[in-house]
């Protein structure tokens, strides 16, 4: 028996255990690998999905929890022709180093911005606190954020 959910747009079945963790249905029945398995215990951050519009630990979302809303991984939020406005100020800062807590950085910023389109500093920092960077580009990717918003706002504005 399969659970359906739709990533990044599109509607799909995955043929798990309705308690799997998200993340390994993500990872394994979907191939998405751009989210990361981190610390498996919602404490690093690296596996952040967005579950509708909330950014969420995939590693300790049971499949079930997913069953039948919408979940936006990294890959689903912009294109290689059209990438997110986050995405592209990441690239401008030099934001991310290794590269692997930015996914769940970017869909957790993602679930930011929706919801507060002009973020304070403080504000980014408190939302990004949970997600751990060990190259220390912490700064990097508060500004990152902060450029994003600017940018996506001054879109709106001229739309």
């Amino acid at each position: 028996m399969g659970v359906r959910l739709t990533v990044n747009g599109a509607e799909r079945e995955v043929d798990a255990a309705e308690d799997t963790p998200l993340i390994y249905a993500l990872r394994n029945s979907l191939g998405l690998k751009g989210t990361r398995f981190g610390c498996g215990a919602d404490q690093c951050g690296a596996c952040y999905v967005l579950l509708e519009d909330r950014a969420v630990a995939a590693c300790d979302t049971p499949l079930w929890a997913a069953a039948g809303k919408r979940v936006t991984t990294v890959e689903g939020l912009g294109t290689p022709e059209r990438p997110h406005p986050l995405q592209l100020a990441f690239l401008a800062e030099q934001a991310a180093q290794c590269g692997f807590c930015s996914s769940g950085i970017l869909v957790t910023s993602a679930a930011l911005l929706r919801g507060n389109p002009d973020p304070s500093d403080a504000q980014v920092r408190e939302v990004l606190d949970r997600h751990l960077c060990r190259c220390g580009t912490h700064n990097r990717i508060v500004r990152a954020v902060l450029r994003a918003a600017r940018e996506m706002r001054a879109h709106t504005e001229a739309a």
